[in-house]
């Protein structure tokens, strides 16, 4: 298992600097990892950094919160992928998703698609604050709207990837989406666990360490 190409190298932290940034653009480069994933502010500078590497640049959209309004996340999904953005994850709006807005929550990761001219699209959950019955029911329209992966958790509203939520995803997985396990997971175990359980992809800020083991 090539566990470095499952990763995506993280740091969104606020206060990330380009230094910091410039270390994770050469840690990414160094162990060959899937991609980076910044802020939207720090993706022009990891697209000129990391150049010809074959590490994509991700970034997030609608983060951490998801309560931006559809126009703002379109707006910055354009911004990031102008700005040299290869994958965007998007967070859905998740007090929409929990009244039962089925409509809303779609048509908002659809118009982000199509405007993605082809890019990958990652759709984050917070499978953290779902019930059972929620995260079966997201991962069903992130699956509709067409989006690549069904990502569970931000790691910034205190929720964290667990067996549980992978496991009702990949239940209720269809068509091309995959999953992507992100939130808590900092050491090597933990990310074979999620590969395991159908993770396609890792977010981490630990990906040095995981490669460490």
């Amino acid at each position: 298992m090539e566990i470095n190409r499952y990763i995506d190298h993280t740091a969104l932290k606020s206060f990330c600097t380009d230094s910091d940034i410039e270390k994770l653009c050469y840690e990414a480069v160094k162990y060959n990892f899937k991609s980076v994933c910044v802020n939207p502010a720090d993706v022009e500078l990891c697209s000129k950094l990391l150049s010809g590497t074959g590490v994509k640049v991700c970034t997030v959209i609608g983060f951490p919160l998801g309560k931006n309004t559809t126009a703002v996340k379109i707006y910055e999904a354009i911004n990031a992928i102008n700005n040299g953005a290869a994958e965007l994850d998007m967070v859905i709006n998740v007090g929409k998703l929990k009244e039962g807005s089925v409509d809303y929550v779609k048509s908002e990761i659809e118009k982000v698609i199509s405007i993605s001219k082809g890019n990958v699209v990652k759709v984050i959950i917070e499978s953290g604050l779902l019930t059972d019955e929620e995260i079966a029911l997201a991962t069903k329209i992130v699956c509709d709207a067409g989006a690549d992966f069904v990502k569970t958790c931000t790691g910034f509203t205190g929720g964290v990837a667990t067996e549980n939520a992978v496991k009702i995803m990949k239940e209720n997985l269809s068509g091309k989406t995959q999953i992507k396990a992100s939130g808590g997971i900092k050491t090597f175990d933990d990310a074979v666990k999620f590969i395991n359980l159908g993770a396609s992809r890792i977010g981490t800020s630990s990906g040095v360490e995981i490669m460490k083991k």
